[in-house]
């Protein structure tokens, strides 16, 4: 009995033993995955930021040097000759100079039949619940967003933050307050650090025909971006603030009566989110807002931007500020999604929108904001 006894003890031992043996081994095994995929993670992420092949390394790098907060992420793998190598490889060649207003003719016969194709059927077929807007959904490979048609342009205005100097304010806010119908970020604001509050806009701000706030405007393409008494969008490379209205100044210009700028590479800027302005030859405003994430490598390039605004009929067109200060509302309500640094879906802090102002005879239709709510 005694001897039974022992050899279970000795048998329980030898199980307890091979248990742990085995456990060992398996944890031996699963350190030695860590550490391969530690590895091949590495040399891959070094073969990508110094490779042979340049295309990550230029997403990698102007997508950072677009930014004004994250910067640091180039700079921080990359000498300085190889960044301005890189950029000097991809950027924006500007069409300058101002605009010919003699080029924009108002027209309200919208619906001609046959349409031209698609895409002006899509902007000159009004919608049954809505005579003063329409919103056009833009899908893509690498980015989603909307087209806003404005049927009269003398309604959109420039607004600002009723914080001006002080803080910026959400883009939710702003059009609450000015009880507009449709709006989006405009114009950018100094933003040290990426922890700018919106309150100071970069260069001049102009809201019904006076220059709400001035201050140097250091960059070398852009300029002006707003409408004059005539209700023409103007681009003006030389800030020439007379007879405008409603104003903001950014860059970079993407289409002056007609003529294209010319990107090279990726334009510059990589892919983000994308706020941009245009008008048509027949005087339809088009407000343009584009999702995207910069750490995902979604968004629209300078050059994606440009297409869908010629595709839409715009021969003026300007880039607005983006990044996480892209937003369009309906209302008080977002149309698009916004990439908060906050995480509350709510854009940042800005300092000005462009917005479409209400008339007598309508109320706004929200399908497009129901519809992604319901």
């Amino acid at each position: 009995m005694r001897r039974q006894t022992r050899l279970d003890r000795e048998a329980r031992r030898s199980k307890s033993s091979t248990k742990v043996s085995t456990n060992h081994s398996i944890f031996k095994r699963f350190l030695i995955f860590i550490l391969w995929v530690g590895i091949i993670c590495c040399f891959s992420g070094l073969f990508l930021l110094y490779g042979p092949y340049s295309g990550f390394r230029d997403w990698y790098i102007s997508t950072a040097m677009g930014t004004m907060r994250h910067q640091y992420l180039a700079e921080m793998f990359y000498d300085k000759e190889t960044v301005d190598d890189c950029l000097s490889r991809n950027k924006i060649i500007e069409v300058s100079g101002t605009t010919d207003a003699s080029k924009v003719e108002f027209t309200v016969d919208d619906n001609k039949v046959p349409f031209a194709n698609e895409y002006e059927e899509a902007v000159l077929k009004r919608s049954d619940k809505n005579n003063d807007y329409k919103i056009i959904p833009i899908k893509e490979d690498k980015f989603t967003g909307y087209l806003t048609v404005i049927y009269d342009p003398s309604r959109v205005k420039l607004v600002t933050t009723s914080k001006l100097g002080v803080s910026g304010e959400y883009l939710s806010e702003i059009s609450k307050k000015h009880d507009s119908l449709v709006a989006i970020n405009a114009g950018g604001f100094e933003d040290e650090g990426g922890e700018g509050t919106g309150s100071t806009g970069i260069g001049t701000i102009i809201s019904k025909g006076k220059v709400v706030s001035e201050l140097p405007y250091n960059q070398n393409i852009g300029g002006l971006i707003g409408f004059n008494s005539e209700n023409v969008l103007v681009l003006d490379s030389k800030l020439n603030k007379e007879g405008i209205r409603d104003g903001v100044t950014f860059y970079p210009f993407f289409i002056l009566n007609g003529e294209v700028s010319k990107t090279l590479g990726n334009g510059g800027a990589g892919r983000a989110p994308r706020t941009a302005i245009g008008q048509r030859a027949d005087g339809k405003v088009l407000f343009l807002v584009i999702d995207g994430s910069r750490t995902l490598g979604r968004g629209a390039t300078y050059q994606d931007e440009i297409k869908i605004l010629q595709r839409y009929g715009a021969i003026n067109a300007a880039n607005l500020d983006g990044g996480t200060s892209t937003c369009m509302t309906v209302g008080d309500r977002l149309v698009n999604n916004p990439t908060s640094k906050d995480g509350d879906g709510r854009s940042r802090l800005i300092v000005s929108a462009f917005i479409l102002t209400k008339d007598d005879s309508d109320d706004g239709d929200h399908t497009v904001v129901d519809n992604k709510l319901n």
